[in-house]
């Protein structure tokens, strides 16, 4: 199924969740899955992909510039319930945010399904930027949020 995923940068110093988590929270917005990854990550990414492309993203010092900074911020990657009530909360919050569609897929708990899944996604010639996911227990369904190259033909296999 196709949801909308909600990026966001924050500073990387105690607290910041929790701010945001409250924030969410307290406005009646419930968090169905959460990634963070130190946004250094992410701008080493942008090195690599700048070196693949046919033309520079940014600058070379800009890329300087990136490097030095992102160590002070996390990379968040979310989905939310309310995804209009999330994003109207995070403009009137000043948040740095972006949006884009994912596909998310409750699996069954048992080993082979992520297999199951990402093989399908080979099959069809869809390359996954990115996944990730988690379990409540060892009854409950898997959580697993996939942003696929092509989002169109993955939401049409992933009805």
């Amino acid at each position: 199924m196709v949801r909308t995923e909600i990026s966001l940068f924050l500073k990387n110093v105690p607290g910041e969740l929790g701010r945001l988590s409250a924030l969410l929270g307290s406005n009646g917005v419930n968090i169905d899955a959460l990634m963070i990854q130190d946004a250094s990550d992410y701008v080493q990414q942008l090195f690599l992909n700048r070196g693949k492309a046919l033309h520079r993203i940014a600058s070379a010092a800009s890329y300087s510039s990136m490097s030095k900074d992102s160590a002070e911020f996390a990379l968040i990657r979310m989905l939310v319930d309310n995804t209009d009530r999330a994003v109207s909360l995070l403009s009137e919050h000043d948040y740095l945010f972006d949006v884009m569609p994912v596909i998310a897929l409750h699996l069954e708990n048992r080993p082979g399904e992520l297999a199951a899944v990402t093989k399908k996604f080979g099959e069809e010639g869809i390359n996954i930027h990115y996944v990730y996911g988690s379990v409540a227990g060892p009854e409950a369904k898997c959580l697993f949020v996939f942003c696929p190259a092509d989002i169109d033909l993955a939401a049409r296999i992933f009805k």
